[in-house]
């Protein structure tokens, strides 16, 4: 007859064993969807040491050639009538002050709407919202004519200075949520100290809401730098071109598209995104964690 103790020790002695077979499937199954996303990464860096000859008669394979070499990189750099560096420059120029102008304009009129009180700040904050709704193709036409009007177009300028005008409203709402998540009996002492408006933004809001800030930055830079649209719509001159508009230039369907050069320049672009990604990683995680949650 079998007893409740010996029942137990079944469970127990089964129990372990089961959860390690769980553990080692889920493991595996991870394992191969990650493999499975990354393959196209890594056969476009395996592509760009290849011959150009054996890009597209190797298979599928992620292995380099036996005849590996960096002429893919050369001939990419200096392939343009410009070299690609000044289209890194162009890029870093442009993204850096994206960057800037949304993590500052965003912050001061998410202040606004989370903390100081005006007339229609519920009516504003609604409309704001709206924005979100509208595809950038509505607005396109509207906003070239503007820009061409002012003289602005074939500059960094209508890439740039929307960012300084609070223009994402994403942002402004990601940060909203985070501000109202700060005690607000901080402000009231600080007030009480004589600080105003602006010093409360700068002494008190501010340092705490890295996390935001950080997320906000993150996602801004790799927006703007792999944005390929904006500045295919503003930019015309080769020497103003961003790394996005200078890999389309590898494929010409009139003539030789250098696939290996632009393989090469790929793998390049995608090394700023993953550097500031994985540099501020932990402040990016920490800030969607906690945006909108009560402290």
């Amino acid at each position: 007859m079998t007893t409740d103790a010996d029942r137990l020790t079944v469970v127990t002695t089964a129990s372990p064993t089961r959860k390690r077979v769980i553990s080692i499937v889920s493991h595996a199954l991870l394992i191969i969807a990650s493999i499975l996303m990354l393959y196209p990464l890594l056969w476009l860096l395996a592509a760009s040491f290849r011959p150009e000859n054996e890009i597209f008669t190797s298979g599928i394979s992620v292995l380099p050639s036996i005849n590996w070499n960096l002429d893919s990189y050369v001939r990419g750099w200096n392939g343009l009538r410009v070299s690609f560096g000044q289209l890194f420059l162009n890029s870093f120029v442009i993204s850096g002050l994206s960057v800037i102008g949304n993590v500052m304009a965003c912050s001061l009129a998410a202040y606004a709407f989370a903390r100081l009180e005006f007339a229609g700040r519920r009516f504003w904050f609604a409309m704001m919202l709206m924005t979100l709704m509208l595809p950038y193709q509505v607005t396109l036409i509207p906003q070239y004519v503007l820009f061409l009007n002012m003289g602005w177009v074939n500059t960094f300028l209508p890439l740039v200075v929307p960012k300084f005008l609070a223009a994402d409203a994403f942002f402004i709402f990601l940060m909203v949520q985070f501000f109202r998540g700060i005690p607000k009996e901080l402000d009231e002492a600080a007030r009480m100290d004589g600080a105003g408006p602006w010093r409360i933004y700068w002494k008190i809001i501010l340092p705490l809401s890295t996390p935001v800030l950080a997320t906000a930055a993150i996602f801004t830079f790799i927006w703007t730098w792999d944005d390929f649209f904006g500045p295919l719509i503003y930019l015309s001159d080769l020497r103003q071109y961003t790394v996005m508009l200078g890999l389309r230039t590898f494929v010409d369907s009139t003539g030789m598209s250098d696939y290996g050069g632009m393989f090469a320049m790929s793998v390049l672009a995608l090394v700023p995104i993953f550097a500031f990604f994985l540099f501020f990683q932990r402040l990016l995680i920490e800030g969607i964690a906690t945006t909108g949650m009560k402290r």
